[in-house]
């Protein structure tokens, strides 16, 4: 049954239309038609989840399957969840409206290690047990959906979250989510039970059932049954851009554009970093499939910008090609393109042709470390030359800031290493001038090394108290420096990273009594305090508070500072146990005059913890999973770090043992680079003014939830996808002329609305109508256009009053509910027997009315409102039966008519207006119900 939305969204809840689910690209399909009903709940608020773009992919491949339906959900805001407990309504899916519980499977998406209490929040609004085991025992199991995870945290460690979910599907989910799909179809066919249907997924190479596996005494996981394998494999997948084309949002979202993925996987090697190794094998999407997907879903969605997505994007070699082939056909369309994530060192000119548009965007790289040493014990495969010429390039090309990336933490770093990020930048802001005077502008983010689990550097971590006295040795170094901004992880939230990320299902129950304790993972933006003292006070109430302390004190550190120890110094194999000795060279020097300042690095004797044992055979919570990287090959590359070794990139050179390329996980593909396509120029704004529209529109149904600025953006879509040929503005941000003669306040309908739409072509005003209601929502209907000419006043500047009919309530009395507005009370006299129609007649026979009005300046002015008042009317009344009735006096609902001022240098006349009027004259108080805005009125002179 679905439910009642339009009655949960009423004028308190901020953003209603994240909730609609009737974005362009939203899938419908029959409910009774479906033999598997999915629900993709992204643990996030919409304008996080609707934008993601793995959310978007398997959405779409799910309902492109027969018979399998797939809604979508999301985190709702504070305000919604609020209601949502006091109206004992469960938590809904956005297309069908219907409770969560009558689908088949949720999938949740885990992309973060705190972000399981976002999960929980949303099960317990759904109504549904928390932990399989609450679920497993519940008398109405059959009819409980069954949960699962996936996304990288759930591939990395499922352990703290293990008790929450049926099964956690690894890695890619494009071939996968079918599987599983097709085996929930057989077993409700066969209708098995909730633990025979485990068992069947089970069998699925990429599904892990933790309630099949145990957990022994050393933390290390073990199947209890022999139906299940020892160790789950991980999925890989071949990306498929054209799926990439979904989602349009009504309301701006995160990543408001077009994203297609151009290559999945990352073989650079970097030891910190997680997504590199989780990912092999590197695939390259072949060029022609990323340039047809990318102008197929400009043209169907309408977005203003496209992305082209990768960890990596710069390694795939094709980037500059398929990047100009695109510029190239989408040139008239005033488009831009970003990418997230770009490589210092092949930042060329090349890359920077392809970039930006009309709206040139950031710059963001990472060169993570401040020295060379650094950069090579965490395998950046980063120079300082490669460092300043791609900065240098980018001045070059016009860029004057730039974001960089750099962590504090690093195995094997000294405090000359953190002090060489402020030596870095002071570097590259003396020689990267802007025409030889201005000083590039850095906006620098300082993050806190996370260790992480399947990488070389998950034996490794570092105190809280080494993090703080870090950052606070920087904060001297950049206090002062002049262009630069500077943003610090706040320690506290890096160790309740580490502590979730590489615990145990021990964990469970913190992550439990965290989310019953309100830390959710907004509240660690909204009041990190009081996050942090739930998470803490979790891990007391657990008995794990010395677990975390041993993360606070930096539990493993695998480079234990001594003073005076010598160049040479002694470390333990990793491989063996026995003892070598590692010979670092000298650091190399930033090579460009004036030098910078450079002394040999401190040296630390590369040995284990005093505190506690290093030992690398000590069995980890994810050793049952596999990732594809062999456990030894982590421990030689970490043996590497520690002699400051690199590693080249097998994508492009030799491989390197990984122990991923093979049969199960595939191999490398790499696409060779292509010649690039001569640029057919920059898009030029076509500024001419031919003919103008005059277009009298409506905003009905939900789209009355839609608000003002998303409703401008639903236009400018809407124009593209028509293929209009709209004029634009000039200047650096040209924008289409599209000009709305006033804004619609958020929730009222209307069936009044005018907007200007100037072409830079002459085309019949038939054709012109068709082609816009042609995309426009069926919520937004066409009533009028007319032509208009182009020398004429914009609807805007001709608006001289609008019409409202709105639907009142009356509540008792003012004196009696404590609502009398004394210092704006009217000089009024009101018979005792006074109704509606004697309310509307007393106000159009009282010549004013006083209210404060507030400008935006904060300066306050009386405002005689019956002055902006032109007409009011009874329409109908009616009893409420809600209310009973006092002394005589007619109460309940009446709808009324008003014309007033509704001007463009802000003389308004407000429903909220009315109201108060009716309150002067009837001592009342009055409810407003409902507002519709029947029509704008132009004055033509």
């Amino acid at each position: 049954m679905a439910v009642k939305v339009e009655e949960l969204l009423t004028a308190d809840i901020n953003q209603p239309a994240r909730y609609l689910g009737n974005e362009l690209g939203a899938v419908h399909k029959p409910w009774d038609g479906a033999s598997v009903r999915w629900v993709l709940t992204y643990p996030e608020v919409y304008e996080v989840g609707a934008s993601n773009l793995g959310h978007i992919i398997l959405y779409n491949i799910l309902n492109a399957l027969p018979r399998q339906l797939c809604d979508r959900a999301y985190l709702p805001a504070a305000d919604l969840a609020v209601k949502l407990r006091s109206t004992k309504t469960p938590l809904f899916a956005v297309e069908s409206r219907r409770s969560l519980t009558e689908f088949d499977i949720l999938g949740f998406s885990l992309s973060y290690e705190l972000g399981a209490t976002n999960i929980l929040e949303m099960l317990d609004l759904a109504g549904i047990p928390l932990t399989w085991q609450e679920r497993a025992t519940n008398p109405q199991n059959g009819q409980i959906p069954l949960i699962f995870a996936g996304g990288q945290t759930a591939t990395s460690n499922p352990e703290p979250y293990a008790d929450f979910f049926d099964f956690i599907a690894l890695g890619d989910g494009e071939e996968l989510l079918p599987e599983i799909g097709l085996i929930l179809a057989e077993g409700k066919t066969n209708n098995l039970s909730r633990e025979a249907l485990l068992l069947d997924l089970a069998q699925i190479p990429g599904v892990y059932v933790p309630q099949f596996y145990d957990m022994a005494a050393d933390g290390s996981v073990h199947p209890n049954r022999p139906q299940v394998p020892e160790r789950i494999l991980r999925r890989v997948a071949t990306p498929i851009p054209a799926y990439s084309i979904g989602l349009v949002p009504y309301v701006q979202t995160v990543h408001d554009r077009l994203t297609v993925e151009i290559r999945r996987g990352c073989t650079r090697g970097c030891r910190f970093c997680q997504p590199g190794m989780l990912t092999r094998p590197a695939r390259d999407v072949e060029p022609q499939q990323v340039v047809e997907a990318m102008e197929q879903g400009m043209q169907a969605t309408g977005h203003s910008e496209f992305s082209l997505l990768s960890l990596s994007c710069s390694d795939y070699l094709a980037l500059p090609a398929v990047g100009m082939e695109i510029k190239n056909r989408l040139k008239d369309k005033n488009i831009s393109l970003s990418l997230p994530s770009q490589r210092v060192d092949r930042f060329d000119d090349n890359i920077a042709d392809i970039l930006g548009g009309t709206r040139q965007g950031g710059l963001t790289f990472a060169p993570e470390a401040g020295t060379q040493r650094m950069r090579d014990i965490v395998n950046k495969g980063l120079t300082n030359e490669e460092l300043l010429r791609g900065v240098k390039t980018a001045v070059d090309r016009g860029w004057d800031k730039i974001k960089l990336y750099f962590m504090i933490g690093l195995p094997g770093e000294t405090d000359f290493d953190v002090l060489g990020i402020a030596e870095t930048v002071r570097w590259l802001h003396r020689e990267c001038r802007i025409d030889g005077r201005r000083g590039l502008n850095f906006n620098l983010t300082i993050s806190n090394f996370t260790p992480k689990p399947h990488t070389p550097f998950q034996w490794h971590s570092v105190s809280t108290a080494e993090f703080s006295r870090k950052q606070k040795l920087l904060k001297g170094e950049f206090r002062g420096m002049r262009g630069v901004k500077v943003n610090y992880t706040d320690v506290r939230i890096s160790a309740m990273e580490d502590f979730v990320g590489r615990g145990d299902r021990r964990l469970a129950a913190v992550v439990r009594r965290a989310w019953e304790l309100g830390a959710g993972m907004d509240a660690w933006w909204e009041s990190l305090d009081q996050a942090y003292k739930a998470w803490t006070q979790a891990i007391d109430e657990s008995g794990l508070t010395w677990k975390y302390r041993q993360v606070e004190s930096g539990e493993w550190n695998l480079f234990d500072k001594e003073e005076g120890s010598s160049a040479t110094d002694s470390v333990t194999d990793v491989t063996d146990g026995s003892r070598m000795e590692v010979v670092r060279g000298k650091s190399e020097d930033f090579p460009t005059s004036p030098p910078l300042p450079h002394s040999p690095s401190p040296t630390l004797p590369l040995s284990p913890s005093p505190t506690l044992p290093l030992s690398l055979d000590q069995a980890l919570p994810w050793d049952h999973l596999d990732t594809g990287i062999d456990k030894n090959w982590l421990k030689i590359d970490l043996q590497k770090a520690l002699e400051a070794a690199t590693v080249p990139d097998c994508s492009f050179e030799g491989c390197s043992r990984c122990g991923v390329c093979g049969t199960d996980f595939g191999h490398n593909v790499v696409v060779d680079a292509l010649p690039i396509p001569d640029f057919a120029g920059e898009f030029v704004p076509n500024t001419e003014r031919k003919q103008r529209f005059r277009v009298w529109f409506g905003k009905v149904g939900d789209m009355a939830l839609v608000g003002h600025l998303d409703l401008i953006r639903l236009f400018d879509r809407v124009v593209r996808r028509a293929d209009l040929p709209i004029s634009f503005t000039g200047g650096f941000h040209p924008n289409p002329r599209i000009s709305l003669a006033n804004a619609l306040p958020l929730g009222v309908t209307s069936t009044g609305e005018i907007a200007d739409f100037e072409l830079t072509e002459s085309i019949n005003i038939e054709s012109f109508r068709e082609k816009l209601a042609a995309k426009l929502p069926e919520n937004i209907p066409i009533y009028k256009v007319e032509l208009i000419d182009l020398k004429a006043p914009s609807a805007n500047q001709l608006l001289e009053a609008a019409e409202y009919v709105i639907t009142v309530a009356s509540a008792g009395s003012l004196t009696e509910n404590g609502e009398l507005d004394q210092e704006n009370s009217a000089a009024v006299s009101v018979a005792d027997e006074a109704n509606w129609e004697a309310w509307v007649k007393t106000i159009a026979e009282t010549e004013a009315f006083w209210r404060v009005h507030t400008t935006k300046s904060g300066k306050t002015q009386d405002v005689n409102l019956r002055d902006r008042l032109h007409k009011l009317e009874l329409v109908d009344q009616k009893p409420d039966s809600s209310t009973s009735a006092r002394g005589g006096i007619s109460e309940g609902r009446a709808v009324l008519r008003f014309t007033g001022s509704c001007r463009s240098d802000g003389n308004l006349l407000k429903p909220e207006h009315i109201v108060f009027m009716l309150e002067q004259v009837s001592q009342q108080e009055i409810q407003l119900l409902q507002v519709e805005r029947s029509q704008l009125i132009l004055g033509y002179g």
